[in-house]
């Protein structure tokens, strides 16, 4: 299991608001972790860290209070960013997401041998992506 990414972290100006976010986004658990400002995020059963204790094709998180501001609209990413993988339409959930507060970065589009991808800014600002092996013509490409 040596050097696997096995955590992500999200920043929130108001958690609250990216815990609700994502939960409908994408059905992931918040569990805030004692009387901490800290959120854990479950993200379903294939995830490194899960409760079978499994190893999976995933990563489990944490949501924590933004310490200083948010990122500025149309500012250079500072800092990692996460792709989520996605069974369901990338266009589906793109449109879902704005719906729900997130603006589009990057319009989903086909990466012919990869799948179909695009990115969106989460209602504080946070860039992520979403990535699935099926391309707008019904194609899957390997996983």
């Amino acid at each position: 299991m040596a050097n696997l990414v096995v955590h992500f972290e999200i920043h929130a100006t108001e958690p609250q608001r990216l815990v609700d976010f994502y939960s409908e986004l994408f059905g992931w658990r918040f569990s805030q972790y004692g009387d901490t400002p800290y959120w854990l995020i479950d993200t379903g059963e294939g995830a490194i860290g899960n409760t079978s204790g499994t190893a999976g094709m995933g990563i489990n998180g944490g949501l924590t209070q933004r310490e200083g501001p948010r990122p500025e609209p149309g500012a250079a990413i500072n800092g990692c960013n996460i792709v989520v993988g996605v069974d369901g339409s990338v266009d589906d959930l793109m449109r879902r997401g704005i719906e729900l507060g997130a603006t589009e970065a990057m319009p989903a589009e086909d990466m012919e041998g990869i799948g179909r991808g695009g990115y969106l800014l989460d209602p504080d600002g946070n860039l992520f992506g979403m990535l699935s092996p099926v391309l707008s013509d019904g194609r899957t490409m390997m996983t």
